[in-house]
């Protein structure tokens, strides 16, 4: 079963930049994600976002659960610069997961 999170809904915004925001968001999505099988991610109506909120919503799952935890995860209606700083987040974040359980 898929559910939907609309990060503009959520943020009622349609920018989000702050940790603060992200980490309320990311709670609500780590939720879904222990329900659901697959979370459409969607960005949709969403101008921009930061790279420390991109960072709190998904990079700390990644920290937290290792890269496989974001596996369940579609994202939609991502912007060109949404999508860069997405592939950073889960490149720079999977990385320092695996770098950490080297240790």
């Amino acid at each position: 079963m898929q559910n939907s999170f609309n990060i503009a809904e959520h943020a009622k915004a349609n920018f989000v930049g702050t940790r603060y925001v992200a980490r309320e968001l990311r709670q609500e999505l780590e939720k879904l994600l222990a329900r659901s099988h697959e979370v459409i991610l969607d960005f949709s109506g969403m101008v921009s976002a930061t790279q420390s909120f991109i960072d709190e919503l998904i990079g700390v799952i990644i920290l937290d659960q290792g890269p496989d935890a974001v596996n369940g995860l579609i994202f939609k209606g991502c912007s060109d610069d949404i999508k860069a700083l997405l592939h950073f987040v889960v490149t720079t974040r999977t990385e320092d997961y695996r770098s950490q359980k080297q240790h």
